[in-house]
């Protein structure tokens, strides 16, 4: 009989010792953004759902650039379990002149039609007004960002992923003390509202940036970087780049336009709605950063045990990561179920209509982040990861566009309440527990995507 947890402690070790900084770095990361919406929420629904409609191109970028990061992790992990410093050079060098591209392209449209973006989501005047000013400013960060996401990656693909812990700490630190300053105009600052809040996001990047270049350049022992190498590529490698590099970012273009329509179903409710969309999303997010540092972890596990050739251990290691997730989703939706009222409380400045809204909102979390708990961790982490990545781009476009957007879209049309709306947006969550558990169970998804001649 096929023992359900495995004895190697190894696995344990390296899943603790992955997770946790890949899980603060990621709740940092969110507490820049929530910092944000904590202190503008002081400025009444419309500053708030302009920040959260400004904020949908930022959240395209993330997408965009983490699909260039998990592409850059799923192959450098697999040629770190060979022990290939120099194809992971190349990787990375590949993945930089594709992300800071994307970055630049949106930086440049964003800078010069903010208002036209932001009128795709709303009509309502007042939240158009506050998202342009945000989104023009904010648009100034995104080359830094692209860069960060991409050099945190090559040092995730070789186990060393408490550089981004440690330059995000940096930018939350830095974002706080410059939000209080800006926003409400303090040490002789002029009080600058949402432009105080994308200004100070602006720096903190920068310095995300900075520390995360210092520590690549100088410090890193494992993969030795010289500064050429950043934008160095490889005939052979950008090949392999492009053909499994491409269905991650696909996947997330993916789950980037289903968010941006969340916003554009959701925005026909009025500025509550889309306040309680913000806040709900923020508590799911939070839920989020924890379930993605440990699927992060797996995924580095599988990619190098993979690369090493041990794929009788990967099926050990794939059982026992079910049965941990199962348990940890059925815990967290606990959790954010009995911390629904405080976490709502804090949006102090928000109207009545909206915080009851929100609670709503988040009950619902509470259900869907169960199933969110046991299917990442498998068809990322495992799946993914694993080498069968189309798998997952496939997977996700089925349930975003034949079920997702069109059952919130039919609610809405009859008139459904706001939150059984949201509840269709995030029902796939749920839903795809069904196909995790049967495509991991027959193991035809460990792929070794190394060359032999690296």
């Amino acid at each position: 009989m096929q023992r359900v947890l495995t004895r190697d402690r190894a696995y344990y070790r390296d899943l603790i010792h992955l997770a946790i900084p890949v899980a603060l770095q990621n709740l940092i990361t969110f507490l820049v953004s929530l910092a944000d919406n904590l202190m503008v929420s002081k400025l009444g629904d419309f500053a708030v759902s302009g920040v959260y409609t400004g904020s949908q191109i930022q959240t395209l970028l993330q997408m965009l650039t983490n699909g260039i990061g998990v592409a850059v992790t799923i192959l450098g992990a697999q040629y770190w379990g060979r022990r290939e410093a120099g194809s992971i050079r190349r990787i990375t060098g590949i993945g930089m002149q594709l992300s800071v591209a994307v970055g630049a392209l949106l930086a440049a449209v964003c800078a010069l039609f903010p208002e036209a973006i932001i009128r795709v989501f709303v009509d309502d005047p007042m939240v158009i007004a506050e998202g342009t000013a945000y989104l023009r400013i904010l648009s100034l960060s995104f080359i830094f960002f692209c860069a960060t996401q991409v050099l945190v990656a090559s040092m995730r693909c070789v186990e060393t992923t408490h550089v981004g812990m440690i330059a995000s700490a940096s930018s939350l630190v830095v974002n706080i003390c410059l939000n209080y300053v800006l926003i409400f105009g303090k040490l002789g600052f002029p009080a600058m509202g949402v432009r105080g809040a994308a200004i100070a996001t602006v720096i903190a990047r920068v310095v995300e940036t900075l520390i995360a270049l210092l520590y690549v350049l100088r410090y890193d022992h494992k993969l030795c970087f010289r500064p050429r190498d950043l934008f160095r590529g490889d005939k052979a490698l950008r090949r392999d780049f492009v053909r499994y590099g491409v269905p991650v970012v696909l996947g997330d273009v993916v789950w980037s336009v289903n968010l941006m329509a969340n916003t554009m179903i959701l925005g026909v409710y009025g500025a509550s709605v889309l306040t309680a969309a913000n806040t709900a999303n923020n508590m799911n997010t939070l839920a989020y950063v924890a379930i993605n540092g440990l699927a992060s972890a797996v995924g580095i596990i599988t990619g190098k045990t993979i690369g090493a050739g041990k794929t009788e251990l990967m099926k050990e290691y794939a059982r026992t990561t079910q049965a941990i997730f199962l348990a940890l989703g059925l815990v967290v939706g606990g959790l954010v179920f009995a911390c629904s009222g405080p976490f709502v409380a804090m949006y102090q400045g928000i109207s009545a209509e909206a915080a009851a809204e929100s609670l709503r909102f988040v009950r619902v979390l509470s259900v869907t982040l169960i199933g969110t708990c046991y299917q990442m961790p498998c068809l990322f982490g495992l799946v993914k990861s694993g080498g069968d990545i189309s798998f997952v781009f496939k997977n996700d476009t089925i349930f975003v566009f034949l079920v997702v957007l069109p059952s919130a879209m039919l609610a809405s049309k009859l008139g459904a309440p706001a939150w059984a709306v949201f509840a269709c947006l995030k029902c796939d969550q749920i839903l795809k527990c069904f196909v995790a558990v049967v495509k991991v169970n027959r193991f035809n998804w460990m792929k070794n995507l190394t060359r032999a001649q690296a």
